[in-house]
């Protein structure tokens, strides 16, 4: 059953695009991308979020390029905010800088209107209301057709919804990432905001298949992450495999119990899971109506209480740059 997302109805599961360009394992082909993204179209995928800073550009030059001729069929959202292309790496959410960012994710995808545009992290140099307004101008120009936020708790919601409607708010969600269940979900809910789970498998985590942390290719986001390194992968191995073997009992895989389970905390839930594999992309929807019950949600929930999963999300540097709600240590 499908879901409202910046005004029109979309799959619940839709295609985290950042993969395709960078971030996990060794770096892909034009030729293998390509193949995943019209591979996604032909399985019903109509809901494909990019961003500027993927790849710097590279992946909005690569959806523009293969999806541009079937652009009716799916929603489209991209990021700004994370500045890389003409110096260090920087948050600048400035109305000028929003307003140039736009107009080169515009050009690359080749395309002249973004149904949602994120503003992909928070900046603490800015006031919210002066970034929303810029975004709203956008929307009033027809270039983008709704805002979202990402990686912003629910305060920064409250405020900028009394700028502009906001259509989404994309934080990390999964059964071992849970801090939008302190407030954000809630919010959402309250102002019509979608919330849109990014990482809904555990940065790949949930699968069960990664053992190795210390053999992922040099460049591979995870491995400064804490969770992944050390004594905290090694226990949180321990939790994933019993997150598996409850998969197992319900015959489902392990990434569709955790999509299941993202989805089952509200009506206004999207996932967007990246995946570079096609069995994977097809693995992924091939249960997307599928919801584990109450008492296996809450299972799962006992399992991965917060206090059970060791090391944080990101590490320090990056842990700045984020201002979703934290649970208590």
């Amino acid at each position: 059953m499908k879901r409202f997302l910046a005004g029109r109805p979309v799959n619940p599961i839709g295609l985290g695009c950042m993969g395709l360009s960078h971030g996990y394992g060794v770096p892909l082909t034009e030729e293998r991308a390509e193949d995943v993204l019209l591979k996604a179209l032909d399985l019903g995928y109509d809901h494909f979020d990019t961003a500027r800073i993927y790849g710097v550009g590279r992946n909005e030059l690569l959806i523009g390029r293969v999806l541009g001729g079937r652009r009716g069929e799916f929603l489209l959202a991209s990021k700004m905010g994370i500045i890389l292309d003409d110096g260090p790496r920087r948050i600048d959410c400035s109305p000028a800088t929003i307003r140039r960012e736009c107009e080169k994710s515009l050009k690359a995808l080749g395309t002249d209107h973004i149904d949602l545009y994120y503003m992909h992290r928070p900046d603490y140099t800015v006031p919210i209301e002066e970034s929303v307004g810029a975004m709203a101008e956008l929307v009033r120009e027809g270039k983008i057709g709704a805002i979202g936020l990402s990686e912003m708790n629910a305060t920064t919601l409250r405020r900028a919804v009394a700028v502009h409607p906001i259509a989404a708010m994309q934080n990390e969600y999964s059964p071992w990432t849970r801090n939008v269940e302190i407030a954000v979900i809630e919010a959402c809910a309250e102002h019509g905001v979608a919330m849109i789970a990014f990482s809904p498998v555990g940065r790949g985590a949930l699968c069960g298949e990664l053992r190795d942390v210390a053999g992922l290719y040099e460049g591979d986001l995870r491995r400064p992450m804490p969770r992944f390194i050390g004594e905290n992968w090694a226990h949180n191995l321990e939790l994933i495999d019993a997150f598996v073997a409850i998969a197992a009992e319900l015959g489902v895989t392990p990434a569709q119990l955790s999509l299941g389970w993202v989805l089952a905390h509200g009506d206004h839930l999207h996932a967007i899971p990246g995946t570079t594999n096609l069995a994977h992309l097809a693995e992924n929807v091939a249960r997307m109506d599928w919801r584990p019950d109450a008492a296996t949600v809450a299972r799962i929930n006992a399992l991965f209480v917060p206090s059970a999963v060791h090391g944080h999300r990101y590490p320090e540097a990056l842990r700045q740059q984020v201002e979703t709600e934290e649970f208590a240590a």
